[in-house]
């Protein structure tokens, strides 16, 4: 067998156990064991808004399972099994993948249990929309994937070779694109919120930007290459009571460099909200700090 033969199947050999089959309501797809206790990582489009529903393994074992939390601006939910679970999937880190690398997906593609698909990272650092209610937040650093996704496949694991999941698989936007959910930081603590608290608490600010490439002189004076330019202050929002405008450049928040949105939203969750956030400004030749603080996000914000 050639090399690439033996990683993706030894890289399915591991995982194929590890994936379940879910029914949930009118939904199905697919979800990952990754504790010893039984807890499975999905999508939260997978569950719905079932509070239960049904598990099969690859070894014809079957049961029910209830949802743990889900969070539809992270499209990820944790669900529990009520019967024994195979050993866990060890999860990866997604912010070490490069372009190009092998990735290997594992789920129940049109209730086929147990399919795998091979191929590589197509890009990195896509944003995916999300929404719940009237909020919509973007997905930050979607892996892009030409392995084989289709229906049923969303919950499933994308993983690398040595068959670490680094992503879930969540969305096909053509033919020979996929989509995942990335497995790293910012996912761990979504995750760990679902399970402690069943939902993830998000700070709202306000702003809606764009990134935006720093000129020649400011790009020398602050040692960056880009910021974030507002492009719209929501009325009444804790950015609009901070004085932003906008036109402004946001190149700091919390005293950390912001260059894209990703930068902005990972400091948008529990503890920022209500706590005072410091933010520098460029506007009309000079550098202006604000202070904001952030409110909880309800989904009547925006």
């Amino acid at each position: 067998m050639d090399s690439y033969s033996q990683i993706v199947s030894s890289v399915a050999a591991e995982l194929q156990p590890k994936v379940a089959g879910v029914r949930a309501g009118r939904g199905s797809g697919s979800a990952v064991v990754f504790t010893a206790d039984g807890f499975l990582l999905t999508n939260a489009h997978v569950i719905g808004s079932a509070r239960s529903g049904t598990l099969a393994f690859a070894d014809g074992s079957s049961g029910g399972f209830t949802v743990v939390g889900r969070d539809p601006l992270s499209d990820l939910a944790v669900i529990r099994s009520q019967v024994p679970t195979p050993e866990p999937a060890v999860l990866g880190d997604s912010d070490d993948l490069v372009v190009g690398q092998l990735v290997v997906a594992v789920g129940n593609p049109l209730g086929l249990a147990g399919s795998v698909t091979a191929g590589v990272v197509s890009g990195l650092g896509r944003s995916l929309p999300a929404r719940s209610g009237s909020a919509v937040r973007l997905i930050e650093d979607v892996i892009q994937t030409d392995a084989a996704l289709n229906p049923g496949n969303s919950g499933g694991a994308l993983a690398d070779s040595r068959a670490r999941v680094v992503g879930i698989n969540t969305a096909v936007a053509g033919v020979g694109v996929g989509l995942a959910v990335p497995v790293n930081g910012t996912t761990r603590g979504i995750i760990a919120a679902l399970i402690r608290d069943g939902r993830v608490r998000r700070a709202f600010l306000g702003l809606v930007t764009s990134p935006a490439p720093l000129a020649g002189p400011l790009r020398q004076r602050t040692g960056r290459t880009g910021a974030l330019r507002v492009v719209e202050v929501i009325p009444g929002s804790p950015a609009a009571r901070a004085g932003l405008r906008a036109g402004d450049l946001v190149l700091s928040a919390g005293r950390a460099p912001v260059d894209d949105a990703q930068s902005l939203q990972r400091l948008m969750f529990a503890d920022a909200i209500g706590r005072p956030l410091p933010i520098t400004v460029y506007r009309n030749g000079a550098l202006v700090d604000v202070i904001a603080e952030p409110v909880e996000l309800t989904g009547s914000e925006v």
